[in-house]
């Protein structure tokens, strides 16, 4: 799968509306310029001209306003892959840029989840003239902790409230015309006691503190004082504004992935270009064989990455309450893509090196935004944490399930706004894993990663867990990287064969995998709660990737290619 070059990218898996679309997102950078955007990153200045373009193009009231309060407009859907492509662009030509909309989708998919009629006139409506949507969740002391909200609600007497308290971290809050916020009423004990509301940047009430970051996108702290709830304001009460919250996330955080991926893109496009147009010692850059090595294996990272999100779109946009796979696929997404995105960066800056700091280049605006994606939207470890909770269903309890499709029609994706309540995971139940494998035991680092990932399969049994291990989080994220790299190979296997992947990309994806399996597994050896038998283990399933000099080579001739490839109008 090639890597996105918006010089060359016609979009032709979407319909003629998204086409034009999205070629408009990629003129409006290409016409900003990389000068001026690289000064406008470093200035910390607040983007009129991104607020102006998403007024004028409307796009995202076409990616985000389900068809049901769309007004009739045959093309306006809440559309997975449709989002994903934009957030891939915005993330390509800066994080900052996305970050008006990831915000935005957590606000929205807390309207879109109520029954308030109203409040999805006013968000089409807010969509529909180019605004942005912010997410009142967060305050400075108690952070995402809903249950410790200092936001206070007192009951009007008239079916609404009177709104006291301060939020923290709230993205977009400085114009957003509507803000879901969530509070406490005063006079209700315990979980009926939650209400979400949206609330009014424009109401005297409502005041604007300060942002909270240096950055050209505005990450609010926010006061309310004695601000009138109506009744019309209401989303969410009760029990319901939890999980209201936890589904509004998972849809939110499956952007992070792919602007993740539009990150390491561009750096790796300046990147190989600088290494093969420096001549050191009188040979260029790429020469040398530590730099042969990073930029062929981050070639192959970003591969991955792209591989695994691209299938992952098909699982989210098919999820429906009876199908809740996506919420596994998607932590993996939130966690691993992103994680692999900011080693890949951290490895490419030892190859660009002192022209990574240049003011004037991607790689260092992109310096201060990549740390930020495996922190969004709950942290890896979080993550990984709900991730492992699909464990013993994914290994032990395969169902017979139909074949997931591709799915880049222009549909409406609603079933994510009609998610059941967190609870009940563990139940979930998905596809064998091994049949995406069947294809590719010809090549042999899958075949070898195979008979790893079997071995990990018996790594319960063999080596179990000990009674302090079941609570010890540290312990059970060592195994959780062991476990992901599972359904992160499965889903990676389907989508190749979808894309006809070449099977020099795949062995080398599974060279790396076997390697970085290794090394999880000498984590785990080194855990100071792992057993004997666990530490035998360990041992046992370490192995050597299998090389290919030939392969190598040709891989690498790729990654040359990619030199001059693609530069942004200067």
């Amino acid at each position: 799968m090639p890597l996105f070059n918006p010089k060359t990218d016609t979009f032709a898996e979407f319909d003629p509306t998204t086409r034009r679309l999205l070629a408009s997102l990629v003129d409006f950078f290409e016409s900003k310029g990389k000068q001026a955007l690289t000064a406008d990153a470093h200035r910390g200045e607040w983007y009129d001209d991104w607020m102006a373009y998403l007024a004028e193009s409307r796009i995202l009231a076409y990616m985000a306003t389900p068809k049901a309060h769309a007004g009739g407009d045959p093309d306006k859907r809440w559309d997975t892959a449709f989002i994903s492509k934009f957030n891939e662009i915005t993330g390509f030509y800066g994080a900052q840029y996305w970050y008006a909309w990831g915000v935005s989708t957590l606000g929205l998919a807390t309207i879109w989840q109520s029954a308030n009629g109203k409040a999805h006139a006013r968000a089409a409506e807010e969509l529909d003239r180019g605004g942005i949507v912010a997410f009142g969740l967060s305050e400075k002391d108690h952070g995402a902790d809903i249950y410790s909200t200092d936001m206070l609600l007192t009951p009007d007497g008239a079916g609404g409230f009177i709104a006291n308290g301060s939020k923290y971290y709230i993205g977009n809050g400085n114009v957003a015309r509507l803000v879901p916020t969530i509070g406490r009423r005063t006079d209700v004990e315990g979980p009926d006691a939650y209400v979400w509301f949206l609330a009014d940047s424009g109401h005297p009430n409502y005041t604007l503190v300060k942002n909270v970051i240096h950055g050209q996108n505005y990450v609010s702290a926010y006061d309310l004082a004695d601000y009138p709830v109506t009744a019309d304001d209401v989303l969410h009460t009760g029990r319901k504004a939890f999980d209201v919250a936890l589904a509004a996330v998972n849809c939110g955080k499956f952007n992070i992935g792919m602007v993740t991926l539009g990150i390491v893109q561009h750096c790796f496009y300046e990147t190989v270009d600088q290494a093969a147009n420096k001549i050191l010692f009188g040979h260029p850059v790429t020469d040398f064989g530590q730099v042969r090595q990073i930029l062929s294996d981050n070639y192959i990272r970003i591969t991955a990455m792209k591989l695994y999100h691209e299938r992952a779109i098909d699982y989210m946009r098919e999820s429906s309450p009876a199908d809740r796979r996506f919420v596994m696929f998607n932590s993996i997404g939130k966690m691993k893509v992103t994680r692999e995105g900011e080693r890949a960066f951290r490895e490419l800056s030892d190859v660009i090196s002192a022209k990574g700091f240049e003011k004037d280049t991607y790689f260092a605006m992109a310096r201060g935004l990549i740390d930020s994606m495996p922190r969004l939207e709950g942290t890896a470890h979080v993550n990984m944490a709900l991730t492992l909770k699909f464990m013993p269903s994914f290994l032990y309890n395969a169902a017979d399930l139909p074949p997931v499709p591709v799915r880049r029609d222009p549909g409406d994706d609603e079933a994510l706004f009609r998610q059941p309540g967190a609870a009940g995971l563990g139940k979930v139940r998905f596809a064998d894993w091994r049949p995406a494998f069947a294809d590719y035991r010809h090549l042999p680092n899958v075949a070898l990663f195979l008979e790893q990932a079997e071995r990990f399969v018996q790594f319960p049994v063999q080596a179990p867990a000990i009674d302090e291990q079941l609570t010890d989080l540290d312990y059970q994220l060592a195994v959780g990287e062991l476990f992901t790299l599972l359904p992160y190979g499965q889903l990676i296997l389907e989508q190749a064969k979808i894309a006809g992947t070449p099977d020099d990309h795949v062995d080398a994806i599974f060279e790396l995998f076997v390697r970085d399996f290794s090394a999880y597994a000498l984590g785990v050896f080194g855990k100071a709660s792992s057993t004997a038998a666990q530490q035998e283990w360990a041992l046992s399933v370490l192995r050597k990737p299998i090389g290919d000099a030939a392969r190598a080579n040709r891989v690498y001739t790729e990654v040359l290619a990619h030199a001059g490839a693609y530069r942004m109008n200067p």
